[in-house]
This record gives structure tokens, C-alpha cells and sequence, in this order.
């Protein structure tokens, strides 16, 4: 499958997205280039439907995010007028054993607050910026995770790293700083350095090998 047919299948999931779940939906937005990718296009959609709707975003501060990241997503809603909902996490971080524990860590920091998030918000379906080819465990996942009490959209699962970056630099979307620091895979900065031979080298590694259980969890 080529990147314009990518596109155009991401599009008509969000339209059908759209049409289910109305434009309360809302993007998972992490900062990092997939994330805003899924952020552009779901925005390019809500423009031209015209419905008066504000782009509503998610977006998790556990408090542990890279200054340079929480300086973009800060600039972008400015630009793009995104309707912001910040999460953090009801944790004392000055006591908190951070990444010891890969999935206590992250089920504390995000996994948790984030699925309360969305449940006191309202959000009836929440667009992520998953792709298959990140981690083995994402290969098998359906565009559309219904589990009643959580949906999660994946509209980009079959996009590539060079997918996103020629999108990104032929739409002029812009991107956090860090990547043109050598980083590739942007996350809680105890897990994350710069990457070495693969896109997610840079993170935690214990994390990376639990990513099934992660994801059984609510990560994603």
C-alpha cells in the first residue's frame, strides 16, 4: 500500500469515526509525530464538515514529559485553536519510584488517569497515533478496539516512520524540536535517549518486551 492510499484509508476511518461517535471524539495526543499527524488530519476533517465543533485533544502530563515537548504542544494549541484537556497523574513524584517497575510506573502515571480522563470527559472514542510496525505486539490490532468501557482508534496502524515524516514535511505540519536532536520515539524522559539503530531503541527496554501487558491495561 502506497502513502496516498494510507491517507485516504486513514481519512475514511475518521469519517466513519466521525459519523458513530460525532465529533466528541477526541485525539490521544502524546506531542510526538504520529499523534500529530492523527491531530491534523482529524482537525483537516472537522474543517471541512463545518460543523462548528471545537478539535478536542488529550493530552497526558505526567510530569516527567521533555520541557521541549510540553513547549510545542503548548505553541500548537495556540496555532491550531485545539480544544486542550491535560491529564496528570494524582501521584507525588518526589516519592515516587519512577521506571523501576515499567507497568506499575506507567499504569500509575498514564494508563490510569488517562481512562478516568476519558471517562469523566465524556469522550466516546479516542484517536491514537498507534502503528503496527513500532512494536511487535501492535502488528495484529484492528483500527477499531471497542472494549465498552474504552474505544481506541488507530487510523494510521499501517503507516511507516517514512510515511510520517514525508506527510509531515509535504503538509508542513510541524514537530517537536527534539527530533531534530536525533530522537525518534519521544516518551517519559527516564525512559526515553536518543535512538540507535531502531525507532524505539531509545526507550525503556523492560517497558518495550511488556508491551502485551501494557496494552491489556489500556495502554496504547
Amino acid at each position: 500500500m502506497i502513502l496516498s492510499e494510507k491517507i485516504a484509508l486513514a481519512r475514511s476511518r475518521m469519517v466513519e469515526v466521525l459519523e458513530r461517535f460525532g465529533p466528541g471524539a477526541a485525539v490521544g495526543w502524546t506531542g510526538g509525530k504520529d499523534s500529530t499527524v492523527v491531530l491534523a488530519l482529524w482537525r483537516e476533517l472537522l474543517a471541512a464538515k463545518r460543523l462548528g465543533a471545537p478539535v478536542r485533544a488529550l493530552n497526558l502530563d505526567t510530569g516527567c514529559k521533555f520541557p521541549e515537548v510540553l513547549a510545542f504542544r503548548d505553541r500548537l494549541v495556540r496555532e491550531w485553536d485545539l480544544e486542550l484537556h491535560i491529564v496528570r497523574p494524582g501521584v507525588d513524584l518526589s516519592r515516587y519510584p519512577l521506571a523501576v517497575d515499567p507497568v506499575a510506573c506507567c499504569g500509575d502515571l498514564k494508563i490510569r488517569p488517562l481512562n478516568e480522563a476519558v471517562r469523566g470527559l465524556s469522550i466516546p472514542a479516542l484517536l491514537t497515533g498507534v502503528r503496527a510496525d513500532e512494536n511487535p505486539d501492535r502488528a495484529d490490532r484492528p483500527w477499531l478496539e471497542d472494549h465498552g468501557d474504552r474505544v481506541r482508534v488507530l487510523p494510521i496502524l499501517e503507516w511507516t516512520e517514512l510515511d510520517i515524516w514525508t506527510f509531515m514535511t509535504r503538509e508542513s505540519i510541524p514537530w517537536c524540536t527534539l527530533y531534530d536532536q536525533g530522537y525518534r520515539s519521544l516518551g517519559c524522559m527516564p525512559c526515553t535517549s536518543r535512538s540507535g539503530h531502531g525507532e524505539r531503541s531509545g526507550r525503556d527496554a523492560a517497558k518495550e518486551e511488556r508491551m502485551g501487558q501494557l496494552r491489556s491495561l489500556g495502554y496504547f
